[in-house]
């Protein structure tokens, strides 16, 4: 059920980096993304793989990992993505592009779970710093970075509490908590 789908679909930050992600499991989340919508049927994103340690050690420093985790840098090595998939638009393709990059996204980490993987989608990144370290040429915009990996954290949805506060936390046990706003909360009128 695409419920349960979307639910088992969390950011996840911590994976177990001993399970590498072959590349024609890639090529099958990069499918799904290739058939998402795309504003004016123009398809314009682009996309890097990397999957492999060495590529990997380049995409990992300049990503940003949990901005409401201040003192957490991000992943301990054992605990780091096996792969990457860079979303790239295309300028030459079009100027803008929309929600198209989280649309795919989405695709992307949905085919993941429903394959026992998990993963996040980075939209902090030092774009600079990636660009010189995969040599991606300007005409391509960095968009976002999806890291995958087999899930090595436990991550539970709560509700928002009475406070409103909707920022994600971990707990003594180091689950990572989800706070979401109820459907009343999100209906307007």
């Amino acid at each position: 059920m695409i419920k349960e789908l979307i639910a088992r679909n969390r950011s996840y930050r911590r994976f177990n980096e001993s399970k590498l992600i072959p590349r024609a499991m890639l090529y099958e989340l990069l499918e799904l993304a290739r058939l998402a919508a795309s504003g004016g049927n123009r398809q314009p994103l682009k996309y890097m793989l990397s999957a492999d340690s060495e590529t990997n050690a380049k995409v990992f420093p300049p990503l940003g990992w949990a901005g409401h985790l201040k003192d957490w840098p991000g992943p301990a090595e054992g605990e780091r993505p096996t792969a990457y998939i860079i979303i790239l638009g295309d300028t030459e393709v079009s100027k803008g592009f929309g929600c198209d990059h989280g649309i795919a996204a989405q695709n992307i980490l949905l085919g993941a779970a429903e394959r026992g993987l998990g993963g996040c989608m980075i939209a902090g990144i030092q774009r600079d710093a990636l660009r010189a370290a995969l040599q991606i040429p300007e005409r391509y915009e960095i968009l976002l970075v999806v890291a995958l990996g087999e899930p090595a954290e436990k991550v539970v949805i709560d509700d928002v509490g009475p406070d409103g506060d909707a920022k994600y936390w971990r707990d003594a046990d180091d689950v990572h908590h989800v706070p979401k706003r109820t459907l009343e909360q999100l209906i307007v009128g």
